[in-house]
């Protein structure tokens, strides 16, 4: 297998914020929360010298940002004990809206509480700045965004210093377009299966927003396809939109991970010779 990593790699901007990506953002729901998810198979949760083996690895393989939510369990407040001392190593993503407790997801879109949940990620996290902040959908995207002025809460909060970029992880076409006219990024489900959402895209490639894509290989599922390999045909649709700025990845497993860098290594260099 090829050794290939993303460190030769160009980052990739996240629209107009400054931020530098690396293509690929490491998923971080496996090292907090194995309830209600919808993966191929169950899985525990790791320890901490696995967790901190993982994201070393991730780091090895050029991999800057890291994706978490207070929905995934104690994966903020994990992430928190375990980047002490590389804090500035990395960019996180986190989200407002969404809360998983005693097993069951609730969502709550409030101004009083999307300040209260961004305030507690950054003491979970152990920082004074969290690089990416989105709202975290229950599918009602626009209704959320009109009813609460959520958005604009996000935005306060960055202009207090608190969050350097604001969006949405979205479930509708209207809510992601919606969000990229008030917002800086949105976070949209692309794969084999599903891509009803390429008019975000496409809206934040003529607007230098940033787009982050979930789901890429359908939390697992496309993996067990037969024939060509799922991973790098899933990459090379997903490359081939100029509006992706990244792909969230996530797995407990370093020899997928490395396969995964690799593969979409490849795939990037095929389209964009350096």
């Amino acid at each position: 297998m090829t050794t290939d990593t993303l460190h030769d790699l160009p980052r990739r901007a996240l629209g107009h914020t400054g931020l530098q990506l690396s293509p690929m953002g490491f998923g971080t729901v496996k090292l907090g929360r194995n309830q209600g998810v919808k993966y191929p198979a169950g899985f525990e949760l790791p320890d901490d010298r696995t967790a901190l083996n993982l994201l070393a690895e991730a780091q090895a393989l050029g991999i800057n940002l890291l994706d978490t939510a207070p929905a995934y369990g104690s994966s903020e407040l994990r992430l928190g004990t375990l980047l002490r001392g590389q804090r500035q190593q990395w960019l996180i993503c986190s989200k407002v809206g969404e809360e998983f407790t005693d097993g069951e997801s609730s969502y709550c879109y409030t101004p009083e509480h999307i300040r209260m949940s961004v305030e507690r990620s950054l003491l979970r996290l152990n920082t004074d700045v969290i690089d990416l902040m989105l709202l975290h959908s229950d599918g009602n995207d626009v209704d959320n965004i009109q009813r609460y002025g959520s958005l604009q809460v996000l935005n306060e909060l960055k202009q207090q210093g608190k969050l350097r970029a604001t969006g949405i992880s979205s479930k509708t076409v209207e809510g992601g377009l919606l969000a990229l006219q008030h917002s800086d990024c949105a976070m949209v489900t692309l794969n084999l299966h599903q891509q009803d959402e390429q008019p975000v895209i496409d809206y934040a490639a003529s607007h230098d927003k940033g787009i982050l894509i979930k789901k890429a290989l359908a939390s697992g599922h496309i993996c067990l396809q037969p024939g060509q390999d799922p991973v790098q045909a899933s990459f090379e649709l997903i490359f081939a939109r100029p509006g992706v700025t990244s792909v969230i990845i996530g797995t407990l497993n370093a020899e997928h991970l490395r396969h995964n860098v690799a593969v979409m290594a490849g795939v990037l260099r095929s389209q964009s010779p350096l």
